[in-house]
């Protein structure tokens, strides 16, 4: 992988992190996250003039990642309702490359054995994170084990389909902008039905869901755009690198707690990294 491409990639994950943590640290995650949905999908219809539009074989592929990705926010918010981000956070990041790398080696292209080593590496590492923080004295809650596990096929799915979508777009960027849209309209009318009029309460909501909707388009563009020239397994697995950043925002930010073993954790991370980067 070319090495702008990683650092593209790496840059991504860290803004991806940002997003989470605005929504983790909202008083209302759902309706945050319905209006970071609306923010994502402005700025992309704003963007889509002059982007252009991706080709009519991208757009089913499109419409299908929308749902998906209804489905994530539905796991992750509960997960995030029933756990720490230190803890949520990394299983559901951790736990989705391993899952991309197999669906993608069986069904769309191979990855080299050293690719899998560093798979491997950013998967424990990612998982690792979120032990220490049981140890600290946080409890896990089987809800919020599952709905990161939920949540974590959703990554899986939609990052194959939106891999796949962007591949037959001829304008990755374009495909980017046209699922934002679609989100923006299925996301906020699952929340409207689960919050009723409560979903409509906006105020003191541009402060996260503003920054967060930019950072959420910017941060999975990047994604999207890469896996059109790398294996789609891998971009996959460097997004979850995110993780390093969620950590840092949970412990600095977020007051949670931190430890030896999270830096441990953190060093495999990395080793991870060098290993993809070099092989």
């Amino acid at each position: 992988m070319d090495f702008s491409v990683f650092l593209a990639v790496l840059v991504a994950a860290a803004c991806h992190a940002g997003w989470n943590a605005l929504v983790k640290g909202s008083g209302d995650r759902l309706v945050t996250a319905g209006f970071v949905a609306i923010v994502s999908g402005l700025v992309s219809l704003c963007f889509l003039p002059i982007v252009g539009l991706p080709s009519v074989a991208s757009v089913p592929w499109a419409v299908a990642s929308a749902f998906v990705h209804l489905l994530y926010f539905v796991c992750l918010i509960e997960a995030y309702n029933h756990g720490d981000l230190g803890q949520v956070y990394p299983l559901a990041r951790g736990s989705a490359p391993l899952m991309t790398a197999v669906v993608s080696s069986l069904f769309i292209e191979q990855i080299s054995t050293a690719a899998w080593a560093g798979l491997l590496l950013l998967a424990c590492g990612i998982l690792l994170l979120a032990l220490p923080g049981r140890s600290a004295g946080t409890k896990f809650n089987g809800r919020a084990v599952g709905f990161a596990l939920a949540t974590a096929v959703t990554i899986c799915v939609y990052s194959i389909t939106d891999g796949l979508g962007a591949r037959v777009s001829g304008n990755p960027n374009g495909f980017t902008l046209l699922l934002f849209i679609n989100c923006a309209i299925i996301v906020p009318f699952y929340v409207f039905a689960r919050k009723g009029r409560a979903a409509l309460n906006f105020s003191g909501q541009w402060r996260t869901g503003l920054p967060g909707g930019i950072l959420q388009v910017f941060s999975y563009g990047v994604a999207i755009w890469a896996m059109t020239i790398a294996p789609i397994a891998i971009v996959a697995a460097l997004r979850e690198t995110s993780v390093l950043f969620g950590a840092a925002i949970a412990v600095i930010i977020l007051k949670e707690p931190v430890s030896a073993g999270r830096i441990s954790a953190a060093a495999v991370i990395v080793v991870g990294l060098v290993v993809l980067k070099i092989f």
